[in-house]
């Protein structure tokens, strides 16, 4: 039995998480951390606010970004592995969290998006992008996402880059930012609207074709079951930092 804990408890991330592990038969939910919400009860458990108070097997860390980096050192200084789901890991970031975690102890494993579809979205557009001459990724989320670009599309432009993927260039922006974010060469939209849970398109391009790879996440629930196989298989990891549910897929 695996013994699970989840930080930034009763976030919209957190709880389907939290209900999935509660509902397998191999994972057990041991705590649950929040100091927002300390003395709290969910799901059968008291949400506590102290690192210390925190005993688990693994760590699902799905914060705030602005207090993530804080929550990792904990869990670091205390040896867990970790899976993280917190979003806006751009590569300045992944190399900040490569200098705190280092290359011994237990894993951690970044996790943009917890969802099997969309795993296979970035996969599919890295491996179509050398083949077309331009390519953007735009993204759609509801409009109180703390950040932007959001974590799915940093790493699909990551992985388009590795994979010889570029944006065409040329136009110039009569206004600022008209032409997206621009992550390795790769541009990156974001809208931000109400209603809306994660959807993203990857638009790549050649003389005469276009061919648009979309992945729409309807309930949050679609992120419970990557999440419930990266608890599972993190311990399979080398020591270090891993980027992306591919890692354990």
């Amino acid at each position: 039995m695996i013994r699970v804990a989840i930080s930034g408890a009763g976030g919209k991330l957190a709880t389907p998480i939290a209900e999935a592990v509660r509902a397998s038969g191999d994972l057990e939910l041991s705590a649950l951390y929040n100091p927002n919400r300390a003395g709290s009860t969910m799901h059968g458990l008291t949400i506590v606010g102290s690192a210390t108070e925190v005993d688990a097997d693994v760590i699902v860390e799905t914060a705030h970004p602005d207090v993530v980096f804080a929550n990792l050192e904990q869990w670091r200084a205390r040896d867990r592995p970790s899976v993280v789901g917190t979003s806006g890991f751009t590569p300045a970031r992944l190399e900040m969290l490569r200098d705190l975690w280092g290359s011994e102890g237990p894993p951690v494993l970044v996790v943009p998006n917890f969802s099997i579809g969309a795993v296979l979205m970035m996969r599919f557009a890295a491996e179509a992008a050398s083949h077309f001459e331009a390519v953007e990724v735009i993204e759609r989320h509801h409009s109180t996402k703390p950040d932007a670009p959001s974590g799915t599309a940093l790493a699909t432009a990551i992985g388009i880059a590795a994979g010889g993927g570029s944006s065409a260039e040329g136009s110039a922006e009569l206004v600022t930012g008209a032409r997206g974010a621009e992550v390795e060469g790769v541009r990156v939209h974001a809208l931000r609207l109400p209603g809306l849970i994660s959807q993203q398109e990857v638009a790549l391009s050649n003389e005469g074709e276009v061919l648009s790879i979309e992945h729409l996440s309807t309930s949050y629930q679609s992120f419970a079951s990557g999440a419930l196989i990266a608890i599972r298989r993190i311990g399979d990891l080398s020591p270090g930092v891993h980027l992306g549910l591919d890692a354990v897929l």
